[in-house]
């Protein structure tokens, strides 16, 4: 009697286990996240030496105390690559800009001078010029620039 029961298990399993089993869904690779939104924004050249150089009509209108908070991130030791001169000391950072022809300003990066404070308050306070300052000339479309910013203060 067990005998039959086995058997007839069998039988009554046998086309279960014909059914071909489901297949696993397909899994599409993708990139890793960015870390931000992609804004379609391209990258500044690798040689900044054949960008046009990036005119100001008139001085740039900055806050008052520009020089001020560099000199004290050195003071800070954040950044340690101000130079000595006859008045006081001086801190030069290379930028460039990428700017459509009406004057907006769509990326500004910094050269790595490694003071990322630094490059950052540069790239902002550039940011913060009014496009009316800016000459770019006659671009047909968003066009890399370079330019660069010298704070200075007087003291030891």
């Amino acid at each position: 009697m067990i005998a039959t029961l086995l058997a007839l298990l069998q039988v009554v399993a046998t086309p279960a286990q014909t059914t071909p089993p489901i297949p696993a869904p397909t899994t599409v690779p993708s990139l890793p996240p960015s870390g931000g939104p992609s804004t379609g924004v391209p990258l500044a050249p690798q040689d900044w030496s054949g960008l046009p150089v990036l005119r100001m009509r008139r001085s740039a209108t900055t806050q008052a105390n520009t020089s001020t908070y560099v000199h004290g991130e050195v003071l800070a030791g954040r950044c340690d690559k101000a130079v000595r001169t006859d008045s006081g000391w001086t801190l030069t950072l290379d930028l460039a800009v990428l700017a459509t022809p009406q004057g907006r300003l769509r990326r500004v990066t910094p050269r790595a001078i490694d003071c990322p404070t630094v490059e950052q308050y540069a790239a902002g306070v550039l940011v913060g010029t009014p496009r009316d300052s800016l000459d770019l000339g006659d671009p047909q479309g968003d066009t890399w620039y370079r330019t660069s910013m010298t704070f200075a203060w007087t003291g030891n």
